[in-house]
């Protein structure tokens, strides 16, 4: 072991694995991973068996099995977003498209591939949301993709929620064409309207014979706009493309020759990563993380230490703590995940002035010498009352959000438990663009809980009736503090955010280590640098 490596020390674990603590949260833990399950399932149903087996009997492949096919062997496939769109009215579980993050001949690559057996392929709203994602994923850290095109383009009885948005994907195809970040389309069905659209503006377009069928406007709208009589093939078949229009570049024998070419293709790029950390020992924990499931408490008012989990996803579970006498609320240090260099910050509490300072500072330190952040998020929100305002918690709050807003080294979000509030904010939640944002299935998030949230309105309402001197109806109140508690706890579930797309999933704990190790390596693709500059931070 290197002298670099053994200059972090090793955390001493407190769990005790056998109590009875342990057990129930491991039980209850259990049973929302089992949940998860369920949820995936559904995502690899497609459009059920019925589709299914008439996609089958075409003799054509099924999104996942061409994604397989085309991924090296025994690679990773980092899939993102699967349960977008799970039990939301109108949408099919995954929103009718698979992609993720998988490795090509030896090139980590953007992969979407269309779910011909939900409604054609057809986008749907959620399905251009996380199309966006996979595109803004792709363009952050600098990944080539490769899209598995088999759509009927834009689901026209909701065009209005997706026209607009959904010309996003193609300026984003152009972008990263000129950003010199390779595109790849291998179409292997009808891709319309929209649809068409995705191989056009692509680098490398393979097509697979008597399969693939690429046009603006299919046969029937060609007749009722011009008159004119034409086949598919005619208008918009493989060989025409690859012979006389030029749209395609290489013609497929088959589904698998086309996935043969794709490889090839990625291949001759000679792609190359735009960084790389100092090559070093990868040690596996000296926990086990299926203790990870007995740690993390299922009631997010009962709080566990931040460095149980850290033990369980790090090297060797060595780290160098930072400041560890200091803002003891927010746990800040260096370790390392699959031989990568990562600065922690992961919540131990309610994060108070000292803990903002601290977190601020240390985001400042990481970028100082281009390290990575990983947060791990377990947060109620800032502290409130007349001492900590006396104190400055506004200020330092804000110096806090001012860090993670302006930081430029790649950020991965974990959130392991509550996000609630500003605290989302201060520990690099949605709207702060990390580069990766994953959550456990114990996961809750919003302005704050139902039951703060509904006893606030609550005694907003009083107030506004003692002002008119009115008397309250207490049974419609209590009615109506019900309804809100409930509508906002089923609003903060994990399950509902992950499949409206305000994360990039959701996945087993036990996993952590290995997601964030994917990530870390995918965002060495692009440049990883720090900033040196900085907006006002009030003292």
């Amino acid at each position: 072991m290197s002298a670099s490596e053994q200059r972090y020390p090793v955390l001493r674990t407190k769990v005790d694995t056998s109590g009875e603590t342990f057990a129930q949260n491991r039980e209850q833990n259990l049973a929302s991973v089992a949940k998860l399950d369920q949820a995936l399932a559904k995502s690899r149903e497609g459009g059920g068996e019925k589709y299914v087996e008439r996609h089958l009997g075409k003799g054509k492949l099924l999104p996942r099995q061409r994604i397989e096919l085309l991924l090296d062997r025994d690679a990773h496939f980092l899939e993102i977003a699967p349960v977008a769109g799970h039990n939301v009215r109108g949408h099919a579980t995954g929103a009718s498209l698979v992609g993720g993050v998988g490795v090509v001949s030896g090139v980590e690559c953007m992969i979407s591939a269309s779910e011909a057996t939900v409604k054609g392929g057809a986008i749907s709203e959620l399905g251009v949301a996380k199309t966006m994602r996979l595109a803004e994923i792709a363009e952050q850290n600098r990944l080539p993709s490769i899209s598995l095109m088999e759509s009927a383009g834009a689901d026209l009885p909701n065009q209005s929620k997706i026209f607009v948005p959904g010309g996003r994907g193609f300026r984003d195809l152009t972008r990263r064409s000129e950003a010199r970040t390779p595109t790849v389309c291998l179409v292997f069905g009808s891709s319309t309207a929209g649809g068409a659209y995705v191989p056009g503006m692509s680098d490398y377009v393979v097509m697979v014979k008597e399969q693939a069928q690429v046009y603006l406007g299919g046969p029937p709208l060609v007749k009722m706009a011009i008159g004119e009589e034409t086949t598919h093939e005619e208008l918009g078949g493989a060989e025409m493309h690859s012979r006389v229009s030029g749209v395609s570049d290489y013609l497929a024998e088959d589904e698998v020759d086309a996935i043969r070419i794709g490889r090839e293709i990625m291949a001759h790029l000679d792609w190359k990563k735009a960084s790389a950390p100092t090559p070093r020992e990868i040690e596996a924990p000296l926990y086990d993380p299926e203790d990870l499931l007995g740690i993390a408490s299922p009631d997010i008012k009962v709080p566990f230490d931040a460095r149980e989990v850290i033990a369980r996803i790090v090297d060797g579970s060595r780290f160098s703590e930072f400041k560890p006498l200091y803002g003891s609320t927010l746990v800040c240090g260096w370790a390392h995940v699959h031989g990568h260099p990562v600065g922690i910050l992961a919540n131990n509490g309610i994060l108070f002035t000292d803990s903002s300072n601290k977190g601020a500072q240390f985001i400042q330190l990481c970028n100082q010498s281009d390290v990575p952040l990983l947060y791990l998020q377990n947060i109620t929100g800032f502290m409130v009352g007349t001492k900590v305002e006396q104190e400055g918690i506004i200020k330092a709050g804000a110096k806090l959000i001012n860090a993670v807003s302006n930081s430029t080294v790649p950020a991965i979000t974990i959130m392991m438990g509550a996000s609630y509030g500003a605290g989302n904010y201060g520990m690099c939640g949605r709207a702060y663009e990390p580069r990766f944002l994953f959550t456990w299935p114990n996961h809750r998030i919003a302005v704050m809980g139902g039951k703060q949230l509904a006893g606030v309105l609550d005694l907003v309402k009083r107030e506004a009736a003692a002002k008119k001197g009115l008397e309250v109806d207490e049974q419609q109140l209590n009615v109506a503090k019900q309804m809100i508690e409930g509508q906002v706890d089923n609003e903060s579930d994990a399950f509902f955010a992950s499949a409206r797309l305000w994360d990039d999933g959701i996945i087993d704990p036990r996993d952590t280590r290995d997601v964030v190790g994917l990530c870390l390596s995918t965002t060495y693709n692009a440049p990883v640098a720090g900033t040196t500059s900085w907006g006002v931070f009030r003292h």
